[in-house]
């Protein structure tokens, strides 16, 4: 039997065995992994009450492909442990989550040789089949809910089994895009905006990758999320400021940012205290987490935009709102 036919097996008795599908087979190609290293696919099943879901299957390529170049044994090692994250955070941690942070039904993981598999709910076939690569205030507002909802869920936990600072961007898991920034007040202090974000007392378990193609949407504007390669610990506002840096540009940031980060205080307030309600320790004072994550989002804004400085310094999300903040966080650095 080839490697290939072996893996095929793999995941389809996996699937039977999970879902007590008599079959699975392949249907369509949902995309590609970036730089080469799978795909996520739909698979349809006979036998059983569920009629498909989504397989995402992780095949490491023999030679690294990133479209940036971005190709070094470290970034490699990065990519590796990402999926090893995701996999435990469907499998340890997902459950937690409830419906006003959806998440899809994890059905079974696993791993043969290089290979790694971990199936899914088809969100599509739950009812959160629309997605947007640009969002109105009102939806990214929904999303700022469900981001509310999830770090409430998870305030003060220890994130184990994940990464233990979360966000694709982390600083000490970019080297090679420090290293290749110009000099500026952002790389000079890059460590001390990563220690501010880092040390603050209320730390929660970030997404990661929160950004406006991450989520599903309802026709009655529910949300789901998707994508936990990146899920760890750390501060809601690295969470917070890249959605918004995703999904408005310029004008509409230095327009809409402060309602809707309003929005998200106001809903995660709301979660803590159903929290609360519900019999949780309260380990928390709202009015103090909410002063310290306010003064920490242009922190958050100023963390992203080192990486971006470093990884591709033409981005479009380096404009005047960006180096504001960036601005405010380095005089709110020397003025101490």
């Amino acid at each position: 039997m080839t490697q290939k036919h072996q893996a095929v097996d793999h995941w389809q008795s996996l699937a039977c065995k999970a879902t007590g599908a008599k079959q699975a087979i392949y249907a369509e190609s949902v995309q590609s992994l970036w730089s080469g290293y799978g795909e996520i696919f739909r698979a349809d099943l006979t036998g059983t009450g569920i009629d498909s879901l989504i397989v995402k299957h992780v095949a490491p390529p023999t030679g690294t492909h990133h479209p940036r170049g971005w190709d070094s044994d470290f970034a490699t090692r990065r990519k590796l442990f990402s999926y090893e994250v995701e996999a435990n955070w469907y499998r340890l941690w997902s459950t937690q989550c409830t419906a006003d942070c959806r998440v899809a039904r994890c059905y079974g993981t696993d791993q043969l040789d290089h290979q790694r598999w971990i199936l899914l709910e088809d969100l599509d076939a739950a009812g959160f089949a629309i997605r947007y690569s640009r969002l109105s205030v009102a939806r990214a507002a929904d999303c700022l809910r469900w981001l509310a909802h999830f770090h409430a869920t998870f305030l003060n936990c220890k994130a184990s089994d994940l990464w233990p600072t979360g966000t694709y961007w982390h600083l000490d898991t970019r080297p090679d895009e420090l290293n290749a920034m110009a000099d500026s007040p952002v790389r000079e202090y890059a460590t001390t905006i990563d220690s501010m974000l880092n040390t603050c007392r209320y730390q929660t378990v970030v997404h990661g990758d929160a950004k406006v193609a991450n989520f599903c949407f309802s026709t009655d504007a529910r949300v789901a999320a998707v994508d936990f390669q990146y899920v760890g610990g750390g501060c809601g506002m690295k969470d917070v400021a890249y959605f918004i840096g995703s999904c408005l540009d310029e004008s509409e940031c230095e327009q809409y940012a402060d309602q809707l980060i309003s929005e998200y205080f106001s809903t995660l307030k709301t979660a803590l205290d159903l929290r609360a309600a519900k019999g949780a320790e309260v380990t928390w004072d709202f009015n103090e987490l909410e002063d310290e994550w306010r003064k920490l989002y242009a922190v958050a804004w100023t963390d992203f935009y080192r990486f971006l400085l470093g990884w591709m310094p033409t981005h479009q999300k380096i404009h005047r709102y960006t180096q504001k903040l960036a601005s405010n966080t380095i005089q709110l650095i020397t003025s101490n």
